[in-house]
């Protein structure tokens, strides 16, 4: 499947459209399209419009065209761009003033020639796996509009599948870049810890990353390029990885859950199970099935990453700060923040250090030659509000439903590729973990799949961004 970001760099390139015009289009979308998803916080149009123009006057003159040459970009408002307010999706930082720089990878996507048009919403301090805070409200997937896209990088995830962007970004402490890739259609990345640095380090310190999701693996491929890179003061951000070559005999595992929790349901099952059949066809490997609670004998992964991420959260807003206003806070960041507040130093260091026993367990299923095949969420969707049914309160989605946490904890690449479409229209996503720093390895597994099984670059009634071009 071709690239929709050097679809449109080329037409900029090329002169038959301008960048000014590619971003007045992105500003039309949104107006257009936006409205029944609240997927983007009002763009910088003017902003934009003057850095396209600028960079319409600079390639009229000869200048070299970077890699992304006008393409416009979409960031999460977790992330800082110059000029513009950073909420978090927080009523508490509605008055925030303006960023006096760009974060780490809008900065890189901008120097590659990027223009950034405006940010996307999410979760309040993006804690949860669905898209809805008191700020900005709730966002809507485009496959099915009384669901959610996941989240955190759920406003990103929906821009995307609607067509409105050919880049959204991301980041991923827990699943925010796989859970919304799933329910979205599209396919995106965990890289390996570090890949991508970290700037500034994250409010959860080891588990989350800056990555990529795209509509296709070739723009995949690409945007891992741009962003990946050390940067000082990160000291887990190794040098540059070179890519690696599959082994000679993969192994192909699979499990339903990675946490304790109910059967999955037979309509999701047996969508999981076509995946494999798949999988195992695009790969040319037999799956072997195995035992995931062995991966929880150190205890739960899912109750270990939450003790952590909610007690760093904390002490990264300040204690005092997060206990005088819990009042104001989204139901879920409230009760997120309550639990980080009553959490023993004892208890968290207790938790940090069982991280060690489930990397070893991972590494020894993985071994060498493995990856392992898993829903990428045990659920068919949320709905808008944070449920998993009707029938649940709002803000109630359980967190056995998520297959992600992990990868965060160990540090390993995941990813999530479109494998069907569940039977309530949502998008479902199987994700492949592998060997810490095999990135390449997952990149190449998602383009063969893609080219077995080919998925629809926008949902249903919408057009892919490059259209027309």
């Amino acid at each position: 499947m071709h690239g929709v970001i050097a679809r449109v760099r080329e037409a900029i390139v090329a002169r038959r459209v301008s960048a000014q015009e590619m971003t007045q289009a992105v500003l039309d979308r949104i107006g257009q399209r936006d409205p029944a998803l609240n997927a983007v916080l009002g763009p910088g149009h003017e902003e934009a419009l003057d850095d396209a123009r600028d960079l319409d006057r600079r390639l009229a003159g000869g200048e070299p065209a970077g890699p992304l040459a006008g393409v416009p970009v979409l960031v999460k408002d977790l992330e800082d761009v110059k000029g513009m307010r950073t909420t978090q999706g927080s009523v508490l930082f509605m008055d925030a003033p303006p960023a006096a720089a760009d974060g780490l990878v809008p900065a890189r996507l901008r120097a590659a020639g990027a223009i950034i048009a405006g940010k996307t919403n999410l979760p309040e301090f993006a804690c949860e796996g669905y898209t809805a805070n008191l700020l900005w409200g709730i966002t809507r997937n485009p496959w099915a509009l009384e669901w959610s896209p996941g989240g955190s990088s759920g406003g990103s995830a929906a821009a995307l599948a609607a067509g409105l962007v050919p880049i959204a970004t991301a980041t991923d402490g827990g699943g925010s870049i796989r859970i919304p890739a799933a329910f979205c259609g599209l396919v995106g990345l965990k890289p390996s810890n570090g890949v991508v640095a970290r700037r500034p380090i994250p409010a959860w310190i080891d588990y989350s990353t800056d990555g990529p999701f795209a509509t296709t693996v070739e723009d995949l491929r690409l945007l891992m390029a741009l962003e990946s890179g050390p940067e000082p003061g990160d000291p887990n951000a190794p040098p540059l990885i070179q890519a690696s070559p599959l082994p000679a005999r993969l192994r192909l595992l699979a499990a339903p859950r990675l946490e304790a929790g109910p059967a999955l349901d037979a309509s999701l099952t047996a969508t999981f199970e076509a995946s494999l059949a798949s999988a195992s066809l695009a790969f040319g490997v037999e799956v072997e099935r195995v035992d995931a609670s062995t991966l929880q004998a150190p205890g739960s992964a899912g109750d270990d990453w939450f003790v952590v991420c909610s007690t760093e959260h904390v002490h990264h807003l300040g204690r005092s700060f997060v206990a005088a206003n819990l009042d104001r806070m989204h139901p879920s960041a409230r009760a997120f923040m309550e639990f980080g507040l009553e959490v023993s130093v004892d208890d968290y260091l207790s938790a940090r250090r069982r991280r060690f026993e489930y990397v070893r367990a991972l590494d020894e299923m993985l071994g060498d030659d493995g990856v392992l095949l898993t829903p990428t969420v045990a659920a068919a969707g949320f709905l808008a509000d944070g449920r998993l049914s009707p029938q649940d309160e709002p803000w109630s989605v359980p967190g056995h439903v998520y297959n992600t946490g992990l990868a965060n904890m160990t540090g390993n690449p995941a990813l999530s590729v479109p494998a069907g479409v569940s039977a309530n229209g949502v998008p479902f996503g199987l994700q492949i973990i592998g060997p810490r720093f095999r990135d390449s390895w997952l990149l190449e597994l998602a383009a063969r799949f893609e080219e077995r099984q080919p998925w629809p670059r926008t949902a249903p009634g919408y057009d892919s961004f490059d259209s027309g071009l």
